[in-house]
Protein backbone atom coordinates (compact mmCIF):
# COMPACT_ATOMS: atom_id res chain seq x y z
CA UNK A 1 0.00 0.00 0.00
CA UNK A 2 1.48 3.41 -0.93
CA UNK A 3 2.35 5.78 1.89
CA UNK A 4 -0.27 8.38 2.79
CA UNK A 5 0.92 11.81 1.65
CA UNK A 6 0.06 14.56 4.14
CA UNK A 7 0.37 18.23 3.24
CA UNK A 8 1.82 19.58 6.49
CA UNK A 9 2.79 22.89 8.06
CA UNK A 10 4.82 23.20 11.25
CA UNK A 11 7.54 25.65 12.14
CA UNK A 12 11.05 24.17 12.27
CA UNK A 13 12.07 23.94 15.91
CA UNK A 14 13.99 21.58 18.16
CA UNK A 15 11.15 19.17 18.83
CA UNK A 16 10.28 18.87 15.13
CA UNK A 17 13.77 18.91 13.61
CA UNK A 18 14.20 15.14 13.40
CA UNK A 19 10.82 14.80 11.71
CA UNK A 20 11.52 17.53 9.19
CA UNK A 21 15.05 16.42 8.31
CA UNK A 22 14.03 12.78 7.86
CA UNK A 23 15.79 11.34 10.92
CA UNK A 24 12.33 10.16 12.01
CA UNK A 25 10.61 8.44 9.10
CA UNK A 26 7.09 7.33 10.07
CA UNK A 27 5.92 4.07 8.57
CA UNK A 28 3.06 4.48 6.10
CA UNK A 29 3.10 8.28 6.19
CA UNK A 30 4.93 10.99 4.31
CA UNK A 31 4.74 14.52 5.64
CA UNK A 32 5.00 16.91 2.71
CA UNK A 33 6.22 19.91 4.69
CA UNK A 34 5.50 23.40 3.44
CA UNK A 35 7.33 26.40 4.84
CA UNK A 36 5.06 29.34 5.66
CA UNK A 37 7.29 32.22 6.77
CA UNK A 38 4.57 33.88 8.86
CA UNK A 39 3.15 30.90 10.71
CA UNK A 40 -0.03 32.65 11.83
CA UNK A 41 -1.03 33.02 8.19
CA UNK A 42 -1.01 29.22 7.96
CA UNK A 43 -3.34 29.08 10.95
CA UNK A 44 -5.76 31.39 9.18
CA UNK A 45 -5.58 29.43 5.94
CA UNK A 46 -6.26 26.20 7.81
CA UNK A 47 -9.16 27.65 9.79
CA UNK A 48 -10.82 29.29 6.80
CA UNK A 49 -10.12 26.87 3.94
CA UNK A 50 -8.77 23.61 5.47
CA UNK A 51 -5.80 24.06 3.17
CA UNK A 52 -3.50 21.55 4.89
CA UNK A 53 -3.91 17.96 6.03
CA UNK A 54 -1.85 18.41 9.20
CA UNK A 55 -1.13 21.80 10.70
CA UNK A 56 0.41 23.41 13.72
CA UNK A 57 -2.28 25.57 15.30
CA UNK A 58 -2.61 28.12 18.10
CA UNK A 59 -4.54 26.47 20.92
CA UNK A 60 -7.16 29.19 21.44
CA UNK A 61 -7.69 29.55 17.70
CA UNK A 62 -8.40 25.82 17.70
CA UNK A 63 -10.90 26.15 20.56
CA UNK A 64 -12.79 28.89 18.73
CA UNK A 65 -12.65 27.06 15.39
CA UNK A 66 -13.93 23.86 16.98
CA UNK A 67 -16.76 25.75 18.66
CA UNK A 68 -17.77 27.09 15.23
CA UNK A 69 -17.74 23.70 13.54
CA UNK A 70 -14.46 23.76 11.62
CA UNK A 71 -13.71 20.23 10.45
CA UNK A 72 -10.39 19.45 12.07
CA UNK A 73 -9.44 17.87 15.39
CA UNK A 74 -6.39 18.26 17.60
CA UNK A 75 -3.84 15.74 18.72
CA UNK A 76 -2.32 16.22 22.21
CA UNK A 77 1.00 17.18 20.62
CA UNK A 78 1.94 20.46 22.29
CA UNK A 79 4.61 21.99 20.12
CA UNK A 80 5.07 25.42 21.68
CA UNK A 81 4.91 26.52 25.30
CA UNK A 82 5.93 29.81 26.87
CA UNK A 83 5.44 32.04 29.87
CA UNK A 84 3.57 35.27 29.13
CA UNK A 85 4.38 37.54 32.04
CA UNK A 86 6.75 39.45 29.75
CA UNK A 87 4.18 39.98 27.00
CA UNK A 88 2.61 42.98 28.77
CA UNK A 89 4.32 46.36 28.38
CA UNK A 90 3.07 49.72 29.63
CA UNK A 91 3.68 53.42 29.15
CA UNK A 92 5.52 54.65 32.24
CA UNK A 93 4.27 58.22 31.82
CA UNK A 94 0.52 57.63 32.14
CA UNK A 95 0.25 56.99 35.89
CA UNK A 96 0.32 53.19 36.04
CA UNK A 97 1.79 52.21 39.42
CA UNK A 98 0.29 48.74 39.85
CA UNK A 99 -1.45 46.41 37.39
CA UNK A 100 -4.88 47.28 38.81
CA UNK A 101 -4.31 50.85 37.60
CA UNK A 102 -4.99 49.44 34.13
CA UNK A 103 -8.68 49.21 34.98
CA UNK A 104 -10.61 51.89 33.13
CA UNK A 105 -7.82 52.18 30.55
CA UNK A 106 -7.23 50.94 27.02
CA UNK A 107 -4.81 48.05 26.44
CA UNK A 108 -3.68 47.07 22.97
CA UNK A 109 -3.63 43.45 21.80
CA UNK A 110 -1.50 42.41 18.84
CA UNK A 111 -3.84 40.94 16.20
CA UNK A 112 -7.08 39.49 17.58
CA UNK A 113 -8.72 39.12 20.97
CA UNK A 114 -8.51 35.31 20.75
CA UNK A 115 -4.73 35.24 20.16
CA UNK A 116 -3.41 32.64 22.61
CA UNK A 117 -0.65 34.85 24.04
CA UNK A 118 -3.26 37.48 24.84
CA UNK A 119 -5.49 34.96 26.57
CA UNK A 120 -2.68 33.71 28.82
CA UNK A 121 -1.37 37.25 29.48
CA UNK A 122 -4.83 38.49 30.50
CA UNK A 123 -4.98 35.46 32.79
CA UNK A 124 -1.76 36.62 34.47
CA UNK A 125 -3.29 40.07 34.99
CA UNK A 126 -6.48 38.66 36.49
CA UNK A 127 -5.18 35.71 38.49
CA UNK A 128 -1.87 37.02 39.80
CA UNK A 129 -2.57 40.76 40.00
CA UNK A 130 -6.32 41.06 40.57
CA UNK A 131 -7.12 43.07 37.43
CA UNK A 132 -10.83 43.14 36.54
CA UNK A 133 -10.57 42.37 32.82
CA UNK A 134 -14.12 43.57 32.20
CA UNK A 135 -13.06 47.07 33.27
CA UNK A 136 -10.44 47.28 30.52
CA UNK A 137 -11.07 48.25 26.89
CA UNK A 138 -9.06 45.91 24.66
CA UNK A 139 -7.87 47.51 21.43
CA UNK A 140 -7.09 45.10 18.57
CA UNK A 141 -4.63 45.65 15.73
CA UNK A 142 -6.22 42.98 13.52
CA UNK A 143 -9.17 40.67 13.10
CA UNK A 144 -9.82 37.11 14.23
CA UNK A 145 -8.72 33.96 12.42
CA UNK A 146 -12.23 32.56 12.95
CA UNK A 147 -14.32 35.15 11.13
CA UNK A 148 -17.57 34.03 12.80
CA UNK A 149 -16.33 34.85 16.30
CA UNK A 150 -17.76 37.97 17.94
CA UNK A 151 -15.82 39.47 20.87
CA UNK A 152 -17.39 41.01 23.98
CA UNK A 153 -18.47 44.66 24.05
CA UNK A 154 -15.26 45.91 25.70
CA UNK A 155 -13.18 44.84 22.68
CA UNK A 156 -12.72 47.44 19.94
CA UNK A 157 -10.64 47.75 16.77
CA UNK A 158 -7.68 50.05 16.53
CA UNK A 159 -8.44 53.27 14.59
CA UNK A 160 -7.98 52.90 10.85
CA UNK A 161 -4.36 53.47 9.91
CA UNK A 162 -3.24 53.22 13.53
CA UNK A 163 -0.17 51.47 14.89
CA UNK A 164 -0.25 49.86 18.34
CA UNK A 165 3.43 50.45 19.04
CA UNK A 166 3.11 54.13 18.17
CA UNK A 167 -0.06 54.43 20.23
CA UNK A 168 1.67 52.80 23.20
CA UNK A 169 4.71 55.04 22.87
CA UNK A 170 2.50 58.13 22.70
CA UNK A 171 0.41 57.11 25.71
CA UNK A 172 -2.76 56.81 23.62
CA UNK A 173 -3.12 53.36 25.14
CA UNK A 174 -1.84 52.58 28.61
CA UNK A 175 -0.36 49.17 27.83
CA UNK A 176 -0.19 46.50 25.16
CA UNK A 177 0.18 42.74 24.85
CA UNK A 178 2.50 41.32 22.22
CA UNK A 179 3.90 44.64 21.00
CA UNK A 180 7.68 44.73 20.68
CA UNK A 181 10.19 47.42 19.78
CA UNK A 182 12.44 49.91 21.48
CA UNK A 183 10.00 52.57 22.64
CA UNK A 184 10.70 55.52 24.90
CA UNK A 185 8.70 55.54 28.16
CA UNK A 186 7.68 51.90 27.66
CA UNK A 187 8.67 49.12 30.07
CA UNK A 188 7.59 45.61 31.03
CA UNK A 189 4.64 45.70 33.40
CA UNK A 190 5.95 42.71 35.36
CA UNK A 191 9.63 42.97 36.32
CA UNK A 192 11.81 39.86 35.96
CA UNK A 193 9.13 38.27 33.83
CA UNK A 194 10.96 34.98 33.21
CA UNK A 195 11.48 34.47 36.93
CA UNK A 196 7.83 35.33 37.55
CA UNK A 197 6.85 32.63 35.06
CA UNK A 198 9.14 30.06 36.62
CA UNK A 199 7.79 30.97 40.06
CA UNK A 200 4.25 30.33 38.80
CA UNK A 201 5.44 26.98 37.45
CA UNK A 202 6.85 26.04 40.87
CA UNK A 203 3.81 27.32 42.74
CA UNK A 204 0.90 26.29 40.52
CA UNK A 205 2.26 24.08 37.76
CA UNK A 206 1.53 27.00 35.41
CA UNK A 207 3.12 26.16 32.07
CA UNK A 208 1.09 27.65 29.21
CA UNK A 209 0.48 25.74 26.00
CA UNK A 210 0.48 27.90 22.88
CA UNK A 211 0.46 25.54 19.88
CA UNK A 212 -0.75 22.03 19.15
CA UNK A 213 -1.34 19.93 16.00
CA UNK A 214 -4.62 19.50 14.12
CA UNK A 215 -5.62 17.00 11.44
CA UNK A 216 -8.50 17.28 8.98
CA UNK A 217 -11.54 15.31 10.15
CA UNK A 218 -12.03 13.87 6.67
CA UNK A 219 -8.67 12.12 6.91
CA UNK A 220 -9.21 10.96 10.49
CA UNK A 221 -12.48 9.35 9.39
CA UNK A 222 -10.90 7.67 6.36
CA UNK A 223 -7.84 6.35 8.24
CA UNK A 224 -8.74 5.07 11.73
CA UNK A 225 -5.13 4.82 12.93
CA UNK A 226 -3.95 8.12 11.51
CA UNK A 227 -4.22 10.08 14.75
CA UNK A 228 -2.06 7.59 16.64
CA UNK A 229 0.46 7.38 13.81
CA UNK A 230 0.88 11.15 13.56
CA UNK A 231 1.15 11.44 17.35
CA UNK A 232 3.84 8.75 17.39
CA UNK A 233 5.89 10.45 14.68
CA UNK A 234 5.85 13.84 16.41
CA UNK A 235 6.60 12.17 19.76
CA UNK A 236 9.63 10.29 18.40
CA UNK A 237 11.06 13.53 17.07
CA UNK A 238 10.41 15.36 20.33
CA UNK A 239 12.00 12.62 22.41
CA UNK A 240 15.22 12.84 20.40
CA UNK A 241 15.33 16.58 21.06
CA UNK A 242 14.71 16.17 24.78
CA UNK A 243 17.46 13.53 24.95
CA UNK A 244 19.86 16.08 23.45
CA UNK A 245 18.74 18.73 25.93
CA UNK A 246 19.34 16.40 28.86
CA UNK A 247 22.76 15.44 27.54
CA UNK A 248 23.81 19.06 27.03
CA UNK A 249 24.39 18.21 23.39
CA UNK A 250 22.89 21.37 21.86
CA UNK A 251 25.98 23.42 21.05
CA UNK A 252 24.31 26.73 20.20
CA UNK A 253 21.09 26.81 22.23
CA UNK A 254 18.35 29.18 21.16
CA UNK A 255 16.21 31.17 23.62
CA UNK A 256 13.59 28.42 23.29
CA UNK A 257 16.16 25.77 24.14
CA UNK A 258 17.18 27.83 27.19
CA UNK A 259 13.55 28.02 28.30
CA UNK A 260 13.22 24.24 28.06
CA UNK A 261 16.42 23.81 30.07
CA UNK A 262 15.06 26.10 32.79
CA UNK A 263 11.78 24.20 32.91
CA UNK A 264 13.69 20.92 33.24
CA UNK A 265 15.70 22.41 36.08
CA UNK A 266 12.50 23.38 37.93
CA UNK A 267 10.47 20.23 37.27
CA UNK A 268 13.13 17.58 36.79
CA UNK A 269 10.96 16.29 33.95
CA UNK A 270 10.47 16.42 30.20
CA UNK A 271 9.87 20.10 29.34
CA UNK A 272 7.58 19.18 26.42
CA UNK A 273 5.25 16.41 27.58
CA UNK A 274 2.72 15.24 24.99
CA UNK A 275 -0.61 13.64 25.86
CA UNK A 276 -3.69 14.69 27.81
CA UNK A 277 -2.74 13.25 31.20
CA UNK A 278 0.49 15.21 31.87
CA UNK A 279 -1.10 18.41 30.56
CA UNK A 280 -4.66 18.24 31.89
CA UNK A 281 -4.27 21.01 34.48
CA UNK A 282 -2.93 23.48 31.91
CA UNK A 283 -5.58 22.51 29.35
CA UNK A 284 -8.28 23.03 32.00
CA UNK A 285 -6.70 26.36 32.90
CA UNK A 286 -6.85 27.58 29.31
CA UNK A 287 -10.52 26.55 29.18
CA UNK A 288 -11.10 28.49 32.42
CA UNK A 289 -9.57 31.57 30.85
CA UNK A 290 -11.45 31.16 27.57
CA UNK A 291 -14.74 31.01 29.46
CA UNK A 292 -13.91 33.91 31.79
CA UNK A 293 -12.79 36.09 28.86
CA UNK A 294 -15.92 35.30 26.83
CA UNK A 295 -14.00 33.53 24.11
CA UNK A 296 -16.11 30.39 24.54
CA UNK A 297 -19.76 30.37 25.58
CA UNK A 298 -19.81 26.64 26.33
CA UNK A 299 -17.04 24.71 28.04
CA UNK A 300 -16.04 21.54 26.16
CA UNK A 301 -14.87 18.38 27.91
CA UNK A 302 -11.12 18.01 27.56
CA UNK A 303 -11.33 14.64 25.79
CA UNK A 304 -13.77 16.05 23.21
CA UNK A 305 -11.00 18.32 21.95
CA UNK A 306 -8.69 15.48 20.92
CA UNK A 307 -8.90 12.75 18.32
CA UNK A 308 -10.19 9.33 19.31
CA UNK A 309 -7.33 6.94 19.87
CA UNK A 310 -5.06 9.61 21.39
CA UNK A 311 -6.73 10.07 24.76
CA UNK A 312 -4.45 7.64 26.57
CA UNK A 313 -1.26 8.34 24.62
CA UNK A 314 1.65 10.07 26.34
CA UNK A 315 5.22 10.83 25.35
Amino acid sequence: MPALQLRTVTRTQGNNAALKDGTVAPRGLVFDFEEVPVLVSAFRRMVRTLEFDVSEMAFTTYLVAKAHGVRFTALPVFLVRAFHHGAIRFNTAVGIRTPTDLEGRQIGVNRGYTVTTGVWARGVLADEHGVDLDRVTWVLSGDEHVAEYRPPANVVPMPAGGDLAAMLGAGEIAAAIGVDGDLADVAPLIPDARQAGLAALRRDGYYPINHLVVVKDELLEQHPHLAQDVFTAFAESKNLYVDRLRAGAITDPSPVDRLHEQVMAVTGADPLPYGIAPNRSNIEKLLDLAMAQKILDRRPAVESLFAAGTHDLTA
